[in-house]
């Protein structure tokens, strides 16, 4: 089995809304998610989600702790191990961008009639991330 390291955000606008992407490319395809990615060599976990956040919406944020970690599936023998972190918007205006197709806020009402990511409500509840 083959770890990759990565790294997101839960990002809230001043309404308390949440940002999600909807990933293009596995894995996850399809599904709304937190943006977030691999981390590169050099790179702390925090520094990956900034970036990662950068690339995927074009937002400036600024990771303040990490709320947890889980594991995702890849593509066959793949673990993503996705250390998430709180994040502050900084600057910017939000467009999808890298793998991202889209990038939205979402209400907390709003997520249960999405196709998110696997487990993804669930721990953003249980980290009280969510709602």
């Amino acid at each position: 089995m083959t770890r990759i390291l990565a790294a997101g955000a839960v990002i809230r606008d001043a309404a308390g809304r949440i940002l999600f992407v909807l990933r293009g490319r596995p894995p996850q395809a399809g599904c709304w998610s937190l943006p977030g990615g691999r981390v590169e060599p050099g790179e702390s976990l925090a520094q990956a989600a900034e970036r990662e956040v950068l690339e995927e919406t074009g937002l400036v944020v600024r990771a303040l702790y990490e709320w947890g970690s889980i594991e995702i599936p890849g593509n066959g023998t793949d673990v993503f191990e996705v250390h998430d972190f709180a994040a502050e918007y900084l600057s910017g205006t939000l467009v999808a961008g890298d793998d991202a197709r889209d990038a939205r806020w979402f209400a907390a009402e709003e997520l249960g009639g999405l196709t998110t990511s696997a487990g993804l409500v669930d721990h953003l509840e249980r980290w009280g991330a969510y709602p």
